[in-house]
């Protein structure tokens, strides 16, 4: 089943290709976020109701990625990644066509599906693509696409819609995830299925102790990172004083340091996995913390958000390795439950953290999704020296 690739050039430039892949469907999923006043003005709804263009496609990315693993099992790879970037091309370019929001909501349905497909393949097709030696730097490399989105193409959308309109940002997207097709087209091998994929096959994972114990952590670290990640920009505002032209500064740089966390995390979790997740949950924890308890002194904030991103950058592509290992035979189909596991985290995380600010205010979430995410570091501490001990 697996595919050797003759020269190092041609294998890393596959792997380029997925993890441009990720980039596209990641800045295609998030654009929204700063286009929110221009499409609500012009469309003619409320800004809540552009909000769904955020959470329509999350849910649907979570029911598509195991769906879709099972309906495509008995499909090329190559085939299927390519479909879903086509796919992604015709509905940023639907959306910047939108007649009206149900046209708009219809066209982020497909982003959605889109994601959720494409996200479910790649995190697990590293293995496939490069020597056994480099797939932990493989696989971080795929997963430094969605560093890439959260940091230059969110920001960069923002920008083009403030400089021209909301609907040139998603034709520039769309064309862009055209050239990242035709990438895709030229420099993927073959990548034949392996055994077909059932219904029955995703709930068996969970006989396994281990993914059972990955799913919960997925859970907990995801929902008390975006807890507080949601409302970064008033924590910014609050907790540190931060003015908002350093506030931008700021978040560039935080999405620096989780661009290296990654890299760092995914060559560390190709060697021990759980070892690297419980380093990096446990930065995440005392970042939050301490943030939460900074108040007004900037430099112990600017330090303490730096190693948030970091940490949590090194999260994804841990768990991810993680799962992988746990079931190397089964790797595209833990892939697509940790897909469904994340986006639903997100959805929960942005949720309970937006009662927690309305509640306590922006230092009291900090302290949630820190003792949260501090209390899952813990328990994977304990569980690894248990498991050492047997």
């Amino acid at each position: 089943m697996d595919v050797q690739l003759g020269t190092p050039l041609k294998y890393w430039l596959a792997v380029l290709s997925v993890a441009v892949g990720t980039f596209s469907i990641v800045t295609s999923q998030l654009l929204p976020v700063g286009l929110v006043p221009q499409i609500a003005a012009e469309l003619g709804v409320s800004e809540g109701t552009v909000g769904l263009t955020l959470t329509v496609p999350g849910l649907v990315a979570a029911v598509a990625a195991p769906a879709l693993t099972v309906a495509a099992s008995g499909l090329d790879r190559r085939l299927v990644l390519t479909g879903l970037s086509a796919l992604l091309v015709g509905a940023n370019l639907v959306s910047a066509i939108a007649t009206d929001f149900t046209v708009l909501l219809a066209a982020r349905i497909l982003v959605g599906l889109s994601v959720g497909g494409f996200w479910a393949i790649a995190g697990g097709i590293a293995v496939r693509l490069v020597p056994e030696r480099v797939v932990g730097r493989a696989t971080a490399t795929i997963f430094a696409g969605v560093s890439t989105a959260t940091v230059a193409g969110v920001p960069a959308g923002k920008l083009l819609g403030d400089l021209t309109d909301w609907r040139t940002a998603f034709a520039v997207v769309g064309v862009v995830a055209l050239a990242v097709l035709a990438a895709q087209l030229v420099l993927l091998p073959r990548l034949p299925a392996g055994r077909a994929t059932k219904l029955g096959d995703l709930l068996s994972l969970f006989r396994h102790p281990e993914i059972r114990v990955s799913f919960v952590a997925v859970f907990l670290l995801v929902i008390g990172h975006f807890s507080a990640y949601t409302f970064i920009t008033p924590i910014l505002r609050e907790v540190g004083g931060v003015p908002p032209a350093l506030a931008t500064a700021l978040l560039l740089a935080y999405g620096g340091a989780g661009f290296a966390g990654n890299f760092l995390g995914g060559t560390a979790a190709y060697r021990n996995p759980r070892r690297t997740l419980v380093v990096a949950a446990g930065g995440l924890g005392i970042s939050l913390l301490l943030c939460g308890i900074a108040g007004g002194s900037l430099p112990l904030l600017v330090v303490l958000l730096l190693v948030w991103g970091a940490a949590y950058g090194a999260v994804p592509v841990s768990l991810q390795i993680w799962l992988g290992s746990a079931v190397p035979d089964r790797r595209e189909v833990a892939g697509s439950l940790f897909v469904t596991a994340f986006q639903v985290s997100i959805s929960v995380g942005a949720l309970s953290g937006g009662l927690w600010v309305d509640s306590f205010g922006t230092a009291g979430v900090l302290l949630f999704g820190g003792t949260l995410t501090a209390l899952t570091a813990a328990g994977l501490l304990v569980l690894r020296r248990k498991s050492a001990v047997d």
